[in-house]
């Protein structure tokens, strides 16, 4: 399964969607909104994130994504879902859910997909620090 949302992401459903009889395994990944981001000049303290994307290249990719982890590992349900929009401070932006027979296969594919994810997916990242000031964060650097 594979998300696009503006809203908050729920853990709960997704754990339970991947909790299935033939799953020995549901490894779950959720990247949060930190509130401090450390530089080359130190530490930067932040308010908030807010991702962008071509949504239907970015759907598009995610569903490739999903394919090839199919394909590596015995997976019995996938899911990723990521948010767009503002993410404020400790709310997920980004969910990877996985199961499978065995735990390797989990936790490679879900460390595999999220990697995978923040490299070649188009969805971009701009941080919004206190004091007014922003960045755009590249994928595959943040």
């Amino acid at each position: 399964m594979i998300s696009l949302t503006h809203k908050p992401i729920e853990l709960p459903p997704l754990v339970a969607r991947a909790s299935q009889p033939a799953a020995g395994a549901v490894v779950a990944f959720v990247g949060i909104t930190r509130a401090q981001t450390r530089d080359a000049a130190g530490d930067k303290h932040t308010e908030r994130l807010a991702y962008e994307a071509y949504e239907q290249m970015a759907f598009a990719k995610l569903e490739e994504l999903e394919a090839a982890a199919r394909k590596r590992w015995p997976l019995v349900e996938c899911i990723v879902v990521h948010r767009l929009g503002e993410v404020p401070i400790t709310e997920a932006s980004v969910a990877v859910v996985v199961s499978s027979p065995h735990r390797r296969a989990s936790f490679e594919a879900a460390e595999w997909l999220i990697d995978t994810l923040k490299q070649d997916v188009p969805i971009w990242k701009q941080e919004h620090y206190q004091g007014g000031e922003t960045e755009w964060v590249h994928p595959g650097i943040g």
